[in-house]
């Protein structure tokens, strides 16, 4: 049975470089993939960029309002007429910017459709808070795997802190794409509230009372 896995790091874990380097992983075989990425992600126009230089174009981009499974589809078809060979794997980046139904499609492609659908990107944004599709994923996915890496301090990244200019920030839009202006450090949680005076999202915390039910 197909699988759909999430492969997910603090900014700077090589989340892109992980699925340029699974991609070629198949290609070298002698299987062909598809590769994807939500519209949203603006980094890179219409290619997926490794940090580390690595560039590849993906075949397709996933739109705000794009049924997953119909444009997964159309590409499958395509590459059948072109080659004579079905896809392998669906491998998309920057999966966080999915809403949860692109990520039930994810889901129904690997398991109505047979497909391998490996899912990558970050957990929670600046505010330590899940993006949509990250909760949906860490929800339905078969398999997760946490990619690590470390904060300036040396311990484990496991949060994004957003920076403009020199100075951290932690009000503001869910989604900022970093470039020029805005740019983002992997921080440990020691770090992350030394830098946040304590605070750790914005969202006020509703905290159970012992007159609340039980499950």
């Amino acid at each position: 049975m197909a699988k759909l896995y999430f492969r997910y790091g603090a900014m700077n874990s090589g989340k892109s470089t992980a699925l340029l380097q699974a991609a070629f992983n198949y290609e070298e075989r002698g299987h062909r993939v598809l590769l994807a990425k939500p519209s949203l992600d603006t980094k890179g126009d219409a290619a997926i960029v490794s940090r580390l230089g690595v560039t590849r174009d993906a075949d397709f981009l996933l739109g705000p309002d794009d049924d997953a499974v119909r444009v997964f589809a159309e590409h499958r078809r395509r590459v059948v007429q072109e080659t004579g060979e079905d896809v392998s794997c669906l491998l998309v980046d920057e999966a966080q910017f999915l809403h949860g139904e692109q990520v039930d499609d994810l889901l129904r492609i690997a398991l109505l459709e047979g497909i391998p659908v490996l899912a990558y990107g970050i957990r929670t944004d600046f505010q330590t808070v899940a993006f949509p599709g990250s909760r949906r994923l860490l929800e339905v996915a078969h398999s997760l795997e946490e990619l690590k890496t470390i904060c300036r301090c040396g311990r484990k990244a496991i949060f994004n802190g957003r920076r403009f200019g020199d100075t951290f920030v932690f009000d503001g839009d869910q989604v900022a794409i970093d470039g020029t202006t805005v740019t983002y450090e992997s921080l440990c949680g020691v770090c992350y509230l030394q830098e946040s005076g304590g605070r750790l999202s914005s969202t006020p915390t509703v905290r159970p009372t012992s007159e609340g039910s039980h499950a």
